[in-house]
């Protein structure tokens, strides 16, 4: 839950419109970490994962590019062998860079910055998508991975739109720039706040480790033992636990924003919409407040019982819609990433 509210956080910055692609394999604490984080950020609200495993496990869209090593370990078109691709519609085979066949007729994106941008990765990408079009196929996007990512993001869509005008390629106005290198909350901020072309992000570091929460305060707390309700006693209130076994209810609003979770008692009777309510908020329990909601949804299923599975289990996409449906309900004020209104429970 840790890495997949860090997703979501990354995806209320982007905004709807925007591509996220989590791409911390190499980041995470290990293969389990890895594969773990890669879940759990689609279910936060990412698009795509690098971690091809993740992908042929979860069913999760794999997206990436190449690398820069790749790029590099290439000095000469005479390296390159087959240098042939054949039309798409059929025809003889023309003499063109095949970096790897299987997968360029449709794949097909840049990685621009391994050199320079402006002098041989854009100009290159161009020439070779064109030369692509020509045979039937179409390139998929651009990626920058270095400098000003926002305002090379500009820069280059003046190129694209161009290069698809003097072409009369109209796609190419549109075609996708992707960016990457250790994106962070701040970069997501700094491109809305300057303004850019970008359409799609890669996370990676700051997605899968959660350097702003690298830790999950939850604990185990005993509150009934063989049907006799138990409580620990504590000095600090925040900290002493509430006996018995209990019902969630989601107490919502007249505008449908949920804006309490309210804890009863099993044996307590279900709260009910326009019913007014005396509640003590955790943390302030020498205190009462009256609330009223106009909808009240039970959060408590029961999944397994005495061992058993007695329901089934949601399908990771059910559990992602499921998050984005709830994310998506919270009051602007709940919801806001800087010093947000707590949630009263």
């Amino acid at each position: 839950s840790l890495v997949a509210t860090n997703a979501a956080r990354f995806r209320l910055l982007a905004g709807p419109d925007v591509k996220l692609m989590e791409m911390g394999l190499r980041r995470a604490q290990g293969p389990d970490g890895a594969l773990s984080a890669s879940k759990y950020s689609y279910i936060g609200g990412f698009d795509s994962t690098s971690n091809i495993l993740a992908g042929k496990l979860y069913g999760i869209p794999v997206r990436g590019t190449v690398a820069h090593s790749f790029i590099m370990s290439f000095t000469s078109l005479e390296e390159v062998q087959p240098r042939e691709l054949s039309p798409l519609a059929g025809g003889q085979p023309v003499d063109l860079v095949a970096l790897a066949v299987s997968w360029l007729q449709r794949d097909f994106q840049g990685l621009l910055d391994t050199y320079c941008v402006r002098r041989s990765g854009l100009p290159n990408f161009c020439a070779v998508a064109l030369a692509l079009h020509q045979l039937g196929y179409r390139a998929i996007g651009v990626r920058l991975d270095s400098g000003d990512l926002a305002q090379q993001s500009k820069e280059i869509r003046q190129v694209l739109r161009a290069c698809g005008a003097r072409f009369q390629v109209p796609w190419f106005e549109t075609i996708p720039i992707a960016v990457s290198n250790d994106i962070s909350e701040q970069s997501l901020e700094e491109f809305c706040r300057e303004g850019s072309e970008i359409d799609m992000i890669g996370v990676g570091t700051n997605l899968v480790t959660c350097p702003l929460q690298p830790s999950l305060g939850c604990v185990y707390k005993l509150v009934e033992v063989n049907g006799s309700p138990c409580l620990k006693l504590t000095e600090d209130e925040e900290k002493m636990t509430i006996p018995g076994i209990k019902m969630i209810y989601r107490l919502y609003d007249a505008a449908g924003h949920p804006f309490m979770d309210l804890m009863a008692l099993e044996e307590e009777a279900s709260p009910s919409a326009g019913q007014e309510l005396v509640v003590h908020v955790l943390g302030q329990l020498d205190e009462t407040s009256k609330v009223m909601p106009t909808t009240v949804e039970p959060l408590h299923r029961t999944y397994f019982r005495d061992g058993q599975v007695c329901e089934p289990l949601p399908s990771l996409p059910e559990v992602r819609s499921h998050a984005q449906v709830s994310l998506s309900q919270l009051s602007p004020a709940h919801r806001r990433l800087h010093e947000p209104q707590p949630y009263p429970v």
